[in-house]
Parts: C-alpha cells; sequence; structure tokens
C-alpha cells in the first residue's frame, strides 16, 4: 500500500516535469523570463479585453444577412484559430480577432451601401487575405508600405475610427437621419437611445481609470438594466452546442469578387488590415521589449504571417479579416512575453462558442458603447500626422473625413490617396510621391472615370 501511495505523485510530477518541459520547447519560456503561471494569468487577462468582439461582431454582420449563430461560432473560431497559430509559429502574446471597424465596412459599406452581396464581400476578404499572405512572405509588404506617407497611415486608421463612431452612434440612436440635414440629434426620451449612451460613457470612464476589462463589464452593465427594465428577455439556457457554421462555412463568392469594380474594395480590406496590424505589432514589440541587438523586432515577419493566414482561414468560416488586437497589451502588462499567451486567449475563445445564448441577448445599443470608444481611440492617431505641411495633412483629412461622409472606408482612400498625388505633383513635390503611390493614382482614376 504504502509502495502504492508512493507511485501516485512520482508519476503526477512526471506528467508534471513532461508538461513544463514541453512549454519550455514551444515557447521557450525561460529566454523570455516568464513562466506557464504567468503566461496563463497573460491570457486570461488579454482575452477578457477583447472578448466583447464575440457580442459586436455577430451584431454588426448579421445586418448584412448573415445567420447571427453562425457568425457568432465563425467569430469565437477564426479567433481561435488565429491566437493558436500565432502562439505556436510566431511565438508572440498577442490576440487576434475579426477586425473592428473592418467588419462595418464590411456589413455598412460593400453590403449595405454598395449592394453587394455578402457571399461576394467575403470574396473580396479573402482575396485581399491570399494577397496580405503572398506580401508577408516576399518584399512586396515592404515595398508597399513604404510607397504610402506616413500621414496618410495614420489618417486611414483615423478615418476607420470616424466611420465606425458614426456607426456607433447610429446604432445607439444618439444620432438619426433627417432631411434637411442628413444627421441630427436621436431622441433621448427613448430609453435605449440614454442607454446606449450610458454604455460608451460607463466604457470611458473604466477605461480612463485603467479598470480590467471595462468594455466588457460595460456591455454587461447596461445589458442587465435592459434586462431589469424588460427590454430583453433572458435566454432559456445559457449553454448550448454550436450549430449553424454550414450557413457561412465557404459561402465566400471568389469569382464575383474577381470584378473591375471591387478593386477599391479589396485594397480598402488589405491596406487597413495591413497598418492597423503593422501598427498593434510595433506597440506589442514597445511594450515587451521584442527587440534584439541590431534594433529590429524578432519575428516580426512571423507574426505579419500568422496575422494574415488567420485572415484567410476567418474569410473561410465567414468573417471579415482577422487582425491583431492592440488589447494584447493589458496581457503584456501582466507579463505575457510568448506564445503561450496567445495559445490561452485561443483555448478561452473555443471555450465561447458553447455561450451563444448569452450572446444573443445583448442588444445592439449595448455594443453600440463599444464600437464608439474604439473609435475614438482610432481617431487618436491623427496626432501623428505632420500637421505643419499643408500638403500632408490636407490629404491625411480628406482620407479620414471622407472614409465616414461618405459611407466608404474604400472612398475615403481613393480621394485621399489621389489628392496626395496630386497636390504633391502641382506644388512641385514631385519626390515626395513614390511610384507606388503613382500607380495607385492611375487606377483610382481610371475608377472614378469608368466604373
Amino acid at each position: 500500500m504504502e509502495t502504492a501511495s508512493q507511485s501516485t505523485p512520482n508519476t503526477e510530477s512526471i506528467k508534471t516535469s513532461a508538461f513544463a518541459s514541453l512549454m519550455e520547447k514551444l515557447f521557450k519560456l525561460k529566454a523570455h523570463n516568464t513562466n506557464i503561471k504567468t503566461e496563463v494569468t497573460a491570457g486570461i487577462t488579454t482575452f477578457v479585453t477583447m472578448a466583447y468582439i464575440l457580442f459586436v461582431n455577430p451584431d454588426i454582420m448579421s445586418i448584412a444577412g448573415m445567420d447571427y449563430q453562425a457568425v457568432f461560432v465563425a467569430t469565437a473560431l477564426s479567433a481561435a484559430i488565429g491566437c493558436i497559430f500565432m502562439g505556436l509559429y510566431a511565438n508572440w502574446p498577442v490576440g487576434l480577432a475579426p477586425g473592428m471597424g473592418l467588419n462595418a465596412f464590411f456589413t455598412f459599406a460593400v453590403v449595405k451601401g454598395m449592394e453587394y452581396s455578402w457571399q461576394v464581400a467575403l470574396g473580396a476578404v479573402f482575396i485581399s487575405s491570399v494577397v496580405f499572405v503572398i506580401m508577408s512572405v516576399t518584399k512586396l509588404r515592404s515595398w508597399i508600405i513604404d510607397s504610402i506617407p506616413t500621414s496618410l497611415r495614420y489618417a486611414m486608421t483615423a478615418g476607420v475610427g470616424l466611420f465606425l463612431g458614426i456607426i456607433g452612434l447610429k446604432a445607439a440612436g444618439i444620432i438619426t437621419a433627417s432631411p434637411a440635414t442628413l444627421v441630427t440629434m436621436g431622441d433621448f426620451h427613448d430609453p435605449k437611445v440614454v442607454l446606449g449612451a450610458l454604455s460608451f460613457i460607463i466604457i470611458a470612464v473604466l477605461a480612463s481609470r485603467k479598470v480590467f476589462g471595462s468594455v466588457l463589464i460595460g456591455i454587461i452593465i447596461i445589458t442587465a438594466v435592459s434586462s431589469l427594465m424588460g427590454l430583453v428577455a433572458l435566454p432559456e439556457q445559457v449553454v448550448s452546442l454550436p450549430t449553424g457554421l454550414s450557413k457561412t462555412f465557404m459561402q465566400m463568392d471568389v469569382m464575383g469578387a474577381l470584378d473591375v469594380s471591387m478593386v477599391s474594395i479589396i485594397l480598402a480590406f488589405l491596406f487597413v488590415n495591413m497598418f492597423d496590424t503593422a501598427g498593434t505589432m510595433i506597440g506589442v514589440a514597445d511594450s515587451a521589449n521584442f527587440y534584439n541587438k541590431d534594433g529590429k523586432i524578432k519575428n516580426l515577419n512571423k507574426a505579419l504571417t500568422a496575422d494574415s493566414v488567420a485572415s484567410v482561414a476567418g474569410a473561410m468560416i465567414g468573417c471579415p479579416p482577422v487582425t491583431s488586437y492592440v488589447e494584447s497589451n493589458a496581457g503584456i502588462a501582466e507579463g505575457g512575453r510568448t506564445g503561450l499567451t496567445a495559445v490561452v486567449v485561443g483555448l478561452l475563445f473555443l471555450a465561447a462558442m458553447f455561450f451563444a445564448p448569452i450572446a444573443q441577448i445583448v442588444p445592439g445599443y449595448a455594443t453600440a458603447g463599444a464600437l464608439i470608444y474604439v473609435a475614438f481611440l482610432m481617431v487618436g492617431s491623427l496626432s501623428k500626422v505632420n500637421w505643419d505641411e499643408f500638403t500632408d495633412y490636407v490629404p491625411a483629412a480628406i482620407t479620414a473625413i471622407m472614409m465616414p461622409l461618405t459611407y466608404s472606408i474604400a472612398d475615403g482612400i481613393i480621394l485621399g490617396f489621389l489628392s496626395f498625388a496630386i497636390i504633391k505633383h502641382a506644388t512641385g513635390r514631385s519626390k515626395d510621391v513614390s511610384f507606388g503611390m503613382n500607380v495607385l493614382a492611375v487606377v483610382f482614376i481610371a475608377k472614378l472615370a469608368f466604373i
């Protein structure tokens, strides 16, 4: 009996040691001065800060005509695939999920605005993602990024933020259509409008106070209040088996997206995803000190490749481009330094697939506050535009402003890029216009003239 009792702890010890050895081999924990406990804690932290996408993305994509439950499962699954692949391949502590702003562009600009089917829109996402993969494994990515002026890169991020902000304000009922002035103030006698505004205020205040999971908390509070007021009904069950993915899986219409009229849309998905990812990666590298002795970012190409591959997988499952989340910095602040953090985030997204009934009770005005909050974060990138040079900030301002005013990220990019090339050439600053920008200008002029 004594021998048997002693063998159990030894067996457990061997299993624990084998697991620790595997984690060390996969993620090089000691080299990054971290351990399993710290990485798991960091992964949980990152998941909580970005879990709001589980509620927001199905809300937005279902407006495009996609099945809500299928999109919920697709959101969780694509995020899981992206996170796990990022962790195992690039060994970066970065969480990925369908991109905010990109999902709004998908629904409100491409499907609702331009009246393409959501299948064709998914086809455009797939094509742009494949191009992103090719760019990530070749020098084409560097050439494209270097071709686009810095001010326009920041303006694109800010423009997406403004576009997202209008969608959030509209979803909350804070602004509404007006035949006289295009938009006007919403009806604050409607409790849903008040709750939508409160959603943003709660999130903003909690985030400013560095409260853990501020966005998720805000959504939960407004949903709970709505339930108490009788505005939403509680689900009959909390847990259910994932269903409905067949309604979005491999439904992208690639041939339909291979149309000249879709060029600007594909480029919009590509550029926004590319620069959003690059900005997030650089921010993560700074936070985690991922620089080597030469001052270059470690494994950056692998991280970008993982991000682009995740977008391809997301399109196949039924999601807008999957991208790296800036919320990953929350996990890094908790000590996350390796891909184990990302893998934990991915596993938690997998588990979330079984809680679709909870997601379906979250009202649109509750998630609208999250849209507005993220919008303001993105608009902050305008501070990095060169406001001392007229020929730089005017095209940047046009890019950012025209995205919400035309209700199209693609049109904002076209007008901003064209204005940059024209103003620079007309003012004798042709040397500031790269060959790539000149090529894009010709393509965009042709689109405006003939399509």
